[in-house]
C-alpha cells in the first residue's frame, strides 16, 4: 500500500476510534481508554492535531487517584461487551477505573509533545499535567519499589501490558483459581481463541481482580500480599527512561525540588536494574519478588535497556548477538518472545508476534544508543509489516500477517510518528 494511502488510513483509524476526548484502542474489542494506549497514541493526534494530541493525556489523568496512582483502564462508559468491567473491579472511583495500573509512558509522550510544539503555548498544558505526572512517578517509587532501588513491580500480568509474557507463567503458579466460579470472556467473541491468552490464563487475572477487589483496592497491601509479585523488566526500563524525560520537563519549569528528587531516583535504578540481569542468559529478565528467581527468559523487554539509557558495554554486546540470532530465525524483527523459546507461538498475543509500539521503543532506545543499523532495521520491519499487512494490533513475525484487532489505535499512532519512510527516528 502506497504511504499516502497509509497515512490517510491511519488518520482515520484515530478519527473513528476518538471519543472526544479520549481514543479506544479498537472499538469492537477494547471499548474504554488505556492507560499506555492513550500515551502512545497521543504521539499520532500531535502529527494531526497537537491539541487534541495534549487533550488524550489531560482525558487520561483525569481517572487519577488522590494518592497519583493512575489505572490502566478508565471506563467513562459501561459497556456490556467487555470483561471485566466496571461492577467486577468496584473500585468506588468517579469515573470507574480498574484497579491496577500498566507502563508509565505518558512522561515520555508528555515530553515528545512539548517538544513537538511552541514551548509557550503549551506552557500551562505542562504546568497542570507535571504534578500529576510526578506524582504516579511518587507512587511508583513508594509503592512498588519494595527495595528502594528504583525497580518496578507489577501485581498482575495485565500491568505488564504484555499480558500473557512466559515470564509470568512460574510467578502465576502461586495464584490460588479455586473461588473464580463462572465467568464469561468476551475478548474470544471478537478474536481467534489461538491468538488470544489461555482459559488458565484468564482465570488467573480474574483472581488476582478478586483479591484486589477483597482488600479494597489497598494498594499499599496488594503491593506487600499479592500471590503475584514480580519486578517487571519492561515498566522498570520504561519508569527509568520516563524519569529521564521527567527529569527535563521538571528543569524546564524550573521545578529544582522534582529535578533533584528525579536525579536520585535515576541514580539509584543505574545501580538497582544489574539485578534483573541474568549472566546465564546473557539478558536483562523479569524476577519474581516472592522467590527472588527470575525468569531466565528473552524477550522483547529485555532489549528495552537501550531506551531506558543503561549502558554496560559487555551487557550490551551480548544483547545485540541476541538481536542478531533472533533476526535470523525469523523474517520481522522484533518478535516478543525469543524464537528459540519452546514457549514460543507467532501468533498468541505476547507469546512471539511484533508490537509496533515495542519496536518504536526498542528501535529508538538502539538509535539513540549508537546502534542505528538495527534502530533502522526494527523500524524498516514495522512500516513493512503496517504496509503490508494493516494496522493491526500486533504480527506474525514469520509470514508478517496482521493479528488480533484491525483498526488498531497505536498501531495507526506509530505509523504516523515513526514509522512512515520520512519520519524522524527520536
Amino acid at each position: 500500500m502506497k504511504q499516502d494511502r497509509l497515512d490517510e488510513r491511519a488518520r482515520e483509524i484515530l478519527i473513528r476510534n476518538d471519543r472526544g476526548g479520549y481514543t479506544v484502542p479498537n472499538g469492537r474489542v477494547y471499548p474504554f481508554q488505556w492507560n499506555w494506549d492513550s500515551a502512545f497514541v497521543s504521539l499520532g493526534f500531535a502529527t494531526l492535531d497537537l491539541d487534541r494530541a495534549w487533550r488524550e493525556i489531560e482525558t487520561l489523568f483525569a481517572g487519577q487517584w488522590q494518592e497519583g496512582f493512575l489505572p490502566h483502564i478508565i471506563f467513562w462508559h459501561d459497556d456490556a461487551g467487555y470483561f471485566p468491567g466496571p461492577a467486577i473491579w468496584a473500585t468506588g472511583r468517579n469515573p470507574p477505573t480498574s484497579g491496577i495500573t500498566q507502563p508509565p509512558f505518558a512522561a515520555s509522550a508528555v515530553h515528545a509533545l512539548w517538544k513537538a510544539g511552541d514551548p509557550q503555548r503549551y506552557r500551562t498544558n505542562l504546568e497542570k499535567l507535571f504534578p500529576k505526572i510526578l506524582a504516579w512517578h511518587r507512587w511508583f517509587a513508594q509503592i512498588r519499589d519494595p527495595s528502594g532501588e528504583g525497580l518496578a513491580v507489577i501485581v498482575h500480568p495485565w500491568e505488564s501490558g504484555r499480558d500473557n509474557s512466559p515470564e509470568w507463567d512460574a510467578p502465576a503458579q502461586k495464584i490460588d483459581t479455586s473461588a473464580v466460579g463462572p465467568y464469561e470472556r468476551r475478548d474470544t467473541h471478537h478474536l481467534d481463541a489461538s491468538m488470544r491468552p489461555t482459559q488458565l490464563d484468564y482465570d488467573r487475572y480474574y483472581a488476582l481482580v478478586q483479591f484486589g477487589r477483597s482488600l479494597g483496592w489497598n494498594q499499599r497491601r496488594i503491593g506487600q500480599e499479592n500471590p503475584f509479585r514480580v519486578v517487571d523488566v519492561g515498566t522498570t526500563m520504561i519508569l527509568q527512561r520516563a524519569n529521564r524525560d521527567l527529569l527535563q520537563l521538571a528543569e524546564a519549569l524550573g521545578e529544582t525540588g522534582a529535578a533533584n528528587e528525579l536525579r536520585q531516583r535515576i541514580a539509584k535504578a543505574e545501580r538497582g536494574i544489574s539485578w534483573l540481569w541474568n549472566e546465564q542468559v546473557g539478558a536483562y529478565c523479569s524476577r519474581d519478588v516472592i522467590t527472588g528467581e527470575s525468569s531466565a527468559t528473552v524477550t522483547s523487554a529485555s532489549f528495552l535497556s537501550f531506551y531506558a539509557g543503561i549502558r554496560d558495554e559487555a551487557r550490551d554486546r551480548r544483547l545485540l548477538q541476541h538481536l542478531e540470532r533472533i533476526a535470523g530465525r525469523v523474517k520481522y524483527l522484533l518478535p516478543s518472545l525469543d524464537p528459540d523459546d519452546p514457549g514460543f507461538d507467532p501468533v498468541r498475543y505476547w507469546r512471539g508476534p511484533v508490537w509496533a509500539v515495542v519496536n518504536f521503543l526498542v528501535g529508538s532506545g538502539l538509535s539513540a544508543a549508537g546502534h542505528h543499523s538495527w534502530g533502522e532495521r526494527i523500524r524498516g520491519d514495522t512500516r513493512e509489516l503496517i504496509g503490508q499487512g494493516g494496522m493491526y494490533e500486533y504480527f506474525c513475525p514469520v509470514t508478517g500477517r496482521g493479528v488480533g484487532g484491525d483498526d488498531f489505535s497505536w498501531t495507526a499512532a506509530m505509523w504516523l510518528h515513526w514509522a512512515r519512510g520520512d519520519s524522524p527516528t527520536p
